[in-house]
């Protein structure tokens, strides 16, 4: 036996010898942690928020619409999304946008092959849960009247033509437009809450309003569920956040930080504001709070101070409470669960501020002016360019997923019997009170 295990050694002894070159176990250590983290986010964390939300008749579809998201969108990762993403394209005009597909099925890519100080596998791996949970996030602008195969179909599309371009453009590396350009995304305030954001809005608007929207009480079937949901997601965010430092490192600790911060002040602002307001402060106000804090620090969070933080948190969650309480009746869009109004606004918010709320320290910033000569204004230039072309590619990429998908499908909306039924037992035929 000790023969055979010597002779196994011996055999890999040139990758355990490269390996120890430059692996360092604290830091894969956290990845893969962070990687776990990330993951618990959607299938647990935001389907539970979004659950809890919804019609009783609709709590098993809006779990099923999350989790298919999740486990098709990985899928889809791994087969093209990944190598679009973070490939490298022949031809440097196409390069800006688009990483080709040199990487399909992780093609040219070896076990062995690292990304920094930790797998290559593991780095893949903590990307996907991320384009996994940015489509995951656009669900809850449609729950309760998009048919279950529409929204698979778009979850391949929208992966594919809408997620990876985007996050080639901002994190793809030299060549890639807007990193070039120097924008600051620490861990996805454009590529995530933004894109998700928007396309739910997008969707929403495409597929039309549920029956008796604004006519008839739409009660959600358990706050308490949202409150578990939310608390799993803040429990996620600390890999979210902390592992897009890429190591068990100085500025991981900064974004653990400054996304604890962000989030408590967020939750007391909504908190305070429907208190004042309204006269009550409710458990889905305080739950709502702490996502919009999540997401403004977002692309911000390796970048800032705690005083940052505090900016972030507060501004992010009164921006985030004015989209759901006034913008929504202002023009009369039906996002069934707020989508738009907390992961794209105050995506919007924190991506923005990042150029005034980042510490001018070389350490800490990636590239852009600020980092190159301390012009804040220049870097805001920088994030408003950001803003508007991932924008822009998440609005017409998505309307063009939508009418392919729901061409392919026979049309995206459910029957009106269904609607009124209830889609928990007319599509899946499980009821949440015998699943």
């Amino acid at each position: 036996m000790k023969l055979k295990l010597s002779a196994l050694m011996a055999l890999f002894l040139p990758i355990f010898a490269f390996a120890e070159d430059k692996l360092d176990s604290g830091d894969t250590a956290w990845m893969m942690v962070s990687t776990a983290f990330v993951l618990l986010m959607t299938p647990a964390g935001l389907a539970l928020f979004y659950g809890g939300m919804t019609r009783s008749k609709n709590v098993l579809n809006t779990y099923a619409m999350v989790m298919g998201a999740f486990v098709v969108a990985f899928v889809v990762w791994i087969v093209a999304g990944y190598s679009i993403a973070f490939g490298t394209n022949e031809s440097a005009m196409l390069q800006n946008v688009f990483g080709g597909f040199g990487n399909v099925m992780l093609d040219g890519i070896k076990w062995t092959d690292l990304s920094g100080t930790y797998p290559m596998y593991v780095f893949i791996a903590f990307q996907g849960t991320f384009a996994a949970i940015t489509v995951a996030i656009a669900s809850g602008s449609v729950i309760g009247r998009m048919k279950f195969s529409t929204w698979m179909v778009i979850v391949v599309l929208w992966g594919l033509l809408v997620y990876a371009p985007i996050t080639h453009m901002v994190w793809g590396g030299d060549g890639a437009y807007l990193f070039d350009a120097g924008a600051l995304d620490f861990a996805g305030g454009t590529v995530v809450h933004m894109n998700g954001g928007l396309a739910g809005l997008v969707l929403a608007i495409l597929v039309g309003k549920r029956a008796g929207y604004n006519k008839v009480a739409i009660k959600p079937y358990s706050i308490l569920l949202t409150a578990v949901g939310a608390s799993l997601l803040w429990f996620g965010w600390y890999g979210f956040n902390g592992g897009s430092a890429f190591g068990a490192n100085a500025i991981a600790g900064l974004a653990v930080m400054t996304t604890t911060v962000a989030t408590a002040v967020a939750g007391i602002t909504w908190m305070l504001l429907e208190w004042f307001i309204f006269k009550k402060p409710t458990l889905l106000g305080i739950a709502s709070g702490i996502i919009a804090g999540l997401v403004a620090i977002t692309p911000a969070a390796g970048f800032v101070s705690v005083g940052g933080a505090f900016v972030l948190g507060i501004v992010g969650a009164a921006i985030a409470f004015f989209g759901v309480i006034k913008l929504k009746k202002i023009f009369g869009y039906d996002d069934s669960l707020d989508a738009f109004g907390i992961h794209f606004l105050a995506g919007l918010w924190g991506a923005l501020a990042t150029a005034f709320l980042a510490l001018d320290d070389k350490d800490l910033l990636w590239d852009g002016p600020l980092k190159e000569s301390g012009d804040r204004m220049g870097q805001f230039m920088v994030q408003v360019e950001s803003v508007a072309v991932v924008g822009a590619w998440t609005l017409v990429g998505t309307v063009i997923v939508y009418y392919v998908a729901s061409a392919l499908t026979g049309g995206a909306r459910v029957d009106e019997e269904t609607e009124h039924n209830g889609l928990d037992e007319t599509i899946h035929g499980e009821t949440v009170t015998n699943a």
